[in-house]
């Protein structure tokens, strides 16, 4: 049984400054024709303050912090053997498995909220909307596949810094990766025009910390523009302005002058 929910604060994780990181999710943030992809590489720490504490507490209300929580079989199911599933790493059994304590779990729902704030609170996340991913190797195809589908050969350049800055701050071969699965309706990028997306957590238990990489692709909307957006008020702005002018030097106009440019 999943652990009960708990009331979101935005104190619980602390975001990690990196610079390295920062220059990334800018540049996983483009559009591609047709498509926009939308990223983002951020680290937190775990270490847990009073007012955390307090929170943890809350969520482990119905049981010990140690106690195992069913997980998701990871996506690729053929990465592992039905004897590797629903054995724990935690406490030493199978590095390939399908449970984690509920402190994991807390600090993963945590990470989700702090990152989704304030647009989406994940403090009713259950157990199995994660899993545990079967090795490094397996999650680094599934992000390579992805990603070069959607940028294509720019992401051969881009792919060899994005791991090596995630190595230097999280030190992969000490970590457990977990991933965020859940339905469409709980999903961030479940919404209308959604393509893919992909919620990756490398915890390192030693560090106390957890590098959190989302990315998603959402087909660009063909609706007219919001007027209410930025982009969409500044070119309404612009065309009328272009229409008063026309209309002021209507008095004055002659066959040879060239027509305004609109807002396209």
């Amino acid at each position: 049984m999943a652990c009960a929910g708990f009331k979101h604060r935005s104190i619980a994780m602390k975001l990690l400054e990196n610079s390295s990181f920062e220059a990334l999710s800018s540049r996983l943030c483009v559009e591609t024709g047709e498509s926009r992809i939308l990223g983002r590489i951020e680290s937190y720490s775990c270490k847990m303050a009073g007012d955390d504490k307090h929170m943890f507490k809350q969520f482990c209300q119905e049981g010990e912090p140690h106690v195992l929580e069913a997980l998701s079989p990871p996506q690729s199911t053929s990465a592992t053997s039905p004897s590797q599933l629903g054995k724990s790493s935690e406490d030493g059994e199978n590095p390939l498995s399908d449970k984690c304590c509920r402190k994991t779990l807390f600090y993963l729902i945590t990470t989700l909220n702090e990152s989704f704030r304030p647009d989406y609170d994940f403090s009713a996340a259950r157990a199995h909307e994660f899993s545990r991913e079967p090795s490094m190797n397996w999650v680094a195809n599934a992000v390579n596949g992805s990603l070069f589908s959607a940028v294509g050969e720019e992401f051969n350049c881009l792919g060899p810094e994005l791991w090596n800055a995630i190595d230097q701050e999280i030190n992969l071969q000490g970590c457990d990766i977990y991933s965020y699965n859940p339905d469409l309706d709980s999903d961030p990028f479940g919404e209308e025009g959604s393509l893919w997306s992909f919620n990756y957590f490398f915890y390192n238990k030693k560090l106390k910390r957890i590098v959190f990489f989302t990315v998603s692709l959402r087909q660009v909307s063909t609706e007219p523009v919001n007027v209410l957006s930025g982009y969409g008020r500044d070119c309404l702005d612009n065309e009328l302005d272009m229409e008063l002018d026309d209309e002021e030097e209507m008095d004055g106009f002659t066959e040879d002058r060239f027509p305004r440019a609109l807002c396209v």
